[in-house]
């Protein structure tokens, strides 16, 4: 599946409103983001033609199960190297910042290396 990573960055801050809040919109994904309306608008309509995001008449956003399927990896990656990192000493904000970098890059034989290693830790 090619996808890009601000792609994966909207799907995930979408995954993320609607669990806090119980709904997402594209102004709260701007501010979330620091991202300008149109630059999410523009992200929104590119999701929804390649079936990743479902925007209702009051223009609340939810996930397809394609969509629902990527944020929940970029979620889940986000939340376990974060975990590994405050673990080996970082911050927990610095920590947070770099998982956000890393979750896209790192080859699924290093996440699960990192996620087995975190588990026998706990």
């Amino acid at each position: 599946m090619n996808i890009h990573k601000s792609a994966e960055d909207y799907l995930e801050m979408i995954l993320m409103l609607r669990e806090k809040k119980g709904y997402a919109r594209s102004i709260d994904i701007a501010s979330a983001l620091n991202v300008t309306k149109p630059s999410v608008s523009f992200a929104m309509k590119k999701l929804r033609e390649n079936d990743y995001i479902h925007m209702d008449e009051e223009n609340y956003i939810t996930l397809t199960e394609k969509g629902q399927e990527i944020a929940q990896r970029m979620y889940d990656r986000h939340r376990v190297l974060t975990r590994f990192l405050v673990q080996i000493g970082v911050d927990e904000e610095t920590a947070r910042e770099d998982a956000c970098k890393i979750e896209h890059d790192i080859s699924s034989e290093t996440f699960d290396a990192i996620r087995v290693q975190i588990q026998e830790e706990n």
